[in-house]
């Protein structure tokens, strides 16, 4: 028997290794059935080379468990150790089999996957005490068995075993006992090595028999050693795609397509991409794409590898040049991955314009599922954006779908302003919003349907690339104003307005949430008495606001929200209000209007005795007598505007037709709801 002491700097490094190599304790078992199957893919590649006349056809990595002994074993048929080997690949720490192995034989070796010599140490951070029994394939080898207690010290000698290959015995800590679950093996042997080139057994399969799963004869093996992406797309079909995605996600909806991913210059890189479908949020799950080295998992934190709109795909990327920490959990920044990123970048941007521009019309039966995917890419990746400007679509209320040059050339005509501005109309709410919807399709322009959580910073890139386009939604403005023209119809005067919105206001709800400014046009007598629209500006700042949780915006995000309350000075019910007001109270204002012109004509001249003089040089008396003025004539305005308030207070009808625009803006709810209703039977008697 030999003894020895591991080949560490330092009684200090072994602990470090052993605790805090690995930021997951159950990649242990990763690494050590990593560690078996390169032990496998080695032995293969010397039988293919004629070193090995062994059969190799049933190879495989068996793992067993033992509660009662409380042990866990890897076992493999692969090309084992003999006691020098063990010196100079367990006892030296770090010194990488695997490199140099594949250094001997780089032009025929099989996938091989350890390049740290690390791995085997990540059984301490489970174990009280590690086996190691093996039998190197090399003639007239002798068997060996090495074993240590996760201190420096470990001893070796001579064993008994016959066949060639490794058994790792991993003698479980106490602290670590819940990897004696059959279920807990399972589930990690699922996650990181169900893709490995080697079959990897656990137990046996079972069968249901007398009400209760009993075990069959033949072996359970949890791994697809050749799985989709490391084909080649010829030999793959539609149906296979659909299979391995199912594989993959087995309770996800069928994707949209696929991407096959195969680069062997200026990296190794092989994967199938998929589209899954995306729900109008981005409360979506990422953390969907997994990373494979050469078929182990790695991870599915994939925003260091591809940008990060491509993290809503779904799939797998396998790439032994990624370049990963040493226990293969994190990855490093590299040349080599910004390479990897870009190239993903242009495959699916070339795979979306190829359906685009040979399967168009499947393309825009996916596009509803697609549009949040581009979307997300075009704001975040400027490379993608000028590719993605020749397939994206815009897609109206119509349910008809135009590129950007197609919809430029459908609305050129009656929906540039006096500006010389394109107007893209649009609605986030096709229903809430009909009536602007109809009213702008009344005058012949087109509305588009822009309703994701996107579709606000969509909105602003568009306008930043492009001068001269602006998007308005249907609802910010009446739609005589949407379309600003040459001959725009006349308003009334402001003096004029002021002395009718304390009617309407007095009967605007009062709320934290929004605020109301009452404005008057001439919208005709078949439009609405009264429509509420929403201000273009505000509203974007606010969606913004919201999207970014705050932040610098977060200002907008606080201020309660504007609206408009457009009374329509031609509708005949309008009309009637108007009428109702000088029959009741016309004297009266007719009284305070001619007092405040005639003491606004008296101030106005008294202010032309001042001008041009300093301050010092006019008469206490003249000042005195201004500032008199000025204050009876705001005291005559509030006169007014209290009697146009207490008028507007007790009409009925001017209550009613602003609780009918509340309404068809689905903002009229609870007890103003059910006063509205019992109103209206009031006024239908």
């Amino acid at each position: 028997m030999q003894k020895g002491k591991i080949g560490v700097t330092s009684d200090n490094l072994f602990p470090i290794i052993k605790k805090f190599l690995y930021s997951d304790h159950d990649i242990f078992l990763r690494e050590i059935v990593s560690n078996a199957v390169d032990a496998t893919q080695k032995l293969r590649t010397l039988a293919l080379r004629g070193e090995y006349a062994g059969d190799m056809t049933n190879a495989k990595v068996s793992v067993t468990i033992d509660p009662k002994a409380k042990t866990i074993t890897v076992s493999d048929s692969g090309i084992g150790m003999t006691a020098e080997e063990v010196e100079k690949f367990i006892n030296q720490i770090a010194f990488s089999g695997a490199e140099e192995f594949l250094e001997k034989y780089k032009d025929d070796a099989n996938a091989i996957i350890g390049h740290f010599g690390l791995g085997f140490y990540s059984s301490f951070m489970v174990s009280s005490q590690v086996e190691i029994i093996s039998k190197s394939y090399r003639e007239g080898a002798t068997g060996i068995r090495w074993e240590c207690d996760g201190s420096p010290e470990y001893t070796l000698e001579e064993s008994d075993r016959a066949e060639v290959g490794t058994d790792i015995v991993m003698h479980i800590n106490s602290d670590s006992e819940e990897f004696l679950d059959k279920a807990r093996i399972s589930g990690i042997l699922n996650k990181y090595c169900k893709f490995l080139q080697v079959p990897v057994v656990f137990g046996k399969k079972t069968t249901w028999k007398d009400g209760k799963d009993v075990d069959t004869d033949e072996d359970n093996q949890i791994n697809d050693v050749a799985p989709a992406w490391t084909k080649k797309p010829v030999d793959l079909t539609d149906e296979d795609y659909d299979k391995f995605y199912h594989q993959l996600y087995p309770m996800a909806e069928d994707p949209l397509f696929h991407i096959h991913l195969n680069v062997d210059y200026p990296f190794n890189l092989t994967g199938i991409l998929y589209f899954p479908k995306l729900k109008n949020t981005m409360e979506v799950q990422k953390n969907k794409i997994q990373l494979y080295s050469n078929q182990v998992f790695v991870t599915d934190s994939v925003e260091g590898i591809v940008p990060e709109f491509l993290t809503l795909l779904h799939g797998v990327l396998d790439s032994p040049d990624i370049p990963l920490n040493v226990s293969r959990s994190y990855l490093q920044s590299d040349s080599n991955v910004k390479k990897i990123s870009s190239h993903i970048t242009k495959k699916v941007a070339d795979r979306l314009t190829l359906l685009f521009t040979e399967k168009r019309e499947d393309f825009e039966t996916k596009w509803d599922d697609l549009r949040l995917f581009i979307e997300y890419g075009m704001l975040t990746e400027e490379k993608f954006y000028e590719k993605a400007v020749k397939f994206f679509l815009f897609k109206n209320v119509d349910g008809k779908y135009f590129t950007m040059d197609e919809y430029e050339t459908l609305i050129k005509g009656e929906q540039t302003d006096k500006e010389k501005n394109l107007i893209y109309l649009y609605t986030n709410n096709p229903e809430e919003q009909f009536s602007f919807v109809q009213a702008a399709k009344n005058k012949g322009y087109d509305v588009l349907v822009m309703n994701n959580v996107l579709s606000t910073p969509l909105i602003n890139q568009l306008e930043q690339k492009f001068s001269d386009r602006r998007f308005v939604r249907v609802d910010s403005d009446v739609i005589e104003h949407l379309i600003a023209k040459e001959n725009p119809p006349k308003e009334l005067s402001w003096e004029e307005k002021n002395e009718l919105s304390p009617i309407f206001k007095a009967v605007c709800p009062e709320t934290k949430d929004y605020g109301f400014v009452v404005d008057f046009k001439d919208l005709g007598e078949n439009s609405f008495p009264m429509v509420i629209t929403r201000n273009e500006f505000m509203r974007r700042m606010k969606d913004m606001s919201q999207m970014q949780g705050g932040g610098g915006m977060s200002f907008y995000g606080d201020m309660p929200e504007n609206l408009n309350l457009v009374v329509n000075t031609s509708h005949p019910l309008v009309k009637h209000i108007f009428e109702e007001r000088d029959t009741l109270m016309g004297d009266d204002l007719k009284r305070i209007k001619t007092e405040i012109k005639a003491i606004t004509k008296e101030k106005d001249e008294l202010d032309k005795s001042k001008k041009d003089k300093k301050d010092e040089e006019i008469p206490s008396e003249v000042k005195e007598k201004s500032e008199e003025l000025e204050k009876t004539i705001n005291t005559l305005k509030d006169e007014q505007k209290e009697k146009l308030t207490s008028f507007g207070k007790e009409n009925k009808l001017a209550k009613q037709l602003v609780d009918l625009a509340l309404l068809a803006n689905g903002m009229l709810k609870g007890e103003d709801l059910d006063k509205f209703v019992k109103r209206s039977f009031e006024l239908i008697k």
